[in-house]
C-alpha cells in the first residue's frame, strides 16, 4: 500500500466508540469535522458501520464507500464490497487517492491501525456505556490539538476536542 491510510473516530471516556450499533452521543461538530477530514477520499468501513449510518447518508456523499464483509452476496447501492481489509485498501488505492480513511468499526480499526500513519480522534468529555472500543494507540503521539488546551463545547452541551496522532519518526 503506497497511499497513506488514516483512521478517524470519536470516542468517549474509556475509549468507547459505540454502543448497540451506533454512537451514544450527538455532537454535530464532530460530524462536520468527519465530513471535512474524509471529503473526496475513499472510506473503508465494516458492514455494521455501514448499517449504522442513517439511510439518508448512505452512501456517504463525495467519497468512494468500500464495505468490508465476509458475506459474498452482500450488496448495497452506492457501496463496493470487499472481502477483507487488504482487498478494500487495494480497491481504494486503484483510484489513486491522496489518502484512504478507515472509519470503523472497532474490529476494522484494530486490524488497520498497523497500516496507518495518521489518526483523527474526536475526544469527548463524556462517560457512557459502550460495547465497541477504540484501538490501542501505544506508540502514537498527539501532533495537533484543537483547541490547543481545554475543550470546545458542542451545541448539544458535550465538551470535545479534536486530536491528530502520528507515529513518532
Amino acid at each position: 500500500m503506497t497511499v497513506p491510510i488514516g483512521l478517524v473516530w470519536a470516542e468517549a471516556a474509556a475509549g468507547v466508540i459505540g454502543a448497540d450499533g451506533g454512537m451514544p452521543w450527538h455532537v454535530p461538530e464532530d460530524l462536520a469535522h468527519f465530513k471535512e477530514v474524509t471529503a473526496g477520499s475513499p472510506v473503508v468501513m465494516g458492514r455494521r458501520t455501514w448499517e449504522s449510518l442513517p439511510p439518508r447518508f448512505r452512501p456517504l456523499p463525495g467519497r468512494r464507500n468500500i464495505v468490508v464483509t465476509r458475506a459474498a452476496d452482500w450488496s448495497a447501492d452506492g457501496a463496493e464490497r470487499a472481502a477483507s481489509l487488504a482487498a478494500a485498501l487495494e480497491a481504494a488505492e486503484s483510484s489513486d487517492p491522496q489518502r484512504v480513511w478507515v472509519i470503523g468499526g472497532g474490529e476494522l480499526f484494530r486490524e488497520a491501525i498497523g497500516h496507518a500513519d495518521r489518526l483523527e480522534v474526536t475526544e469527548l468529555d463524556l462517560e457512557v456505556r459502550g460495547d465497541t472500543f477504540a484501538p490501542d494507540r501505544s506508540g502514537w503521539q498527539v501532533v495537533a490539538a484543537d483547541p490547543h488546551e481545554g475543550w470546545h463545547t458542542s451545541g448539544s452541551g458535550i465538551r470535545y476536542r479534536f486530536l491528530r496522532y502520528e507515529r513518532p519518526a
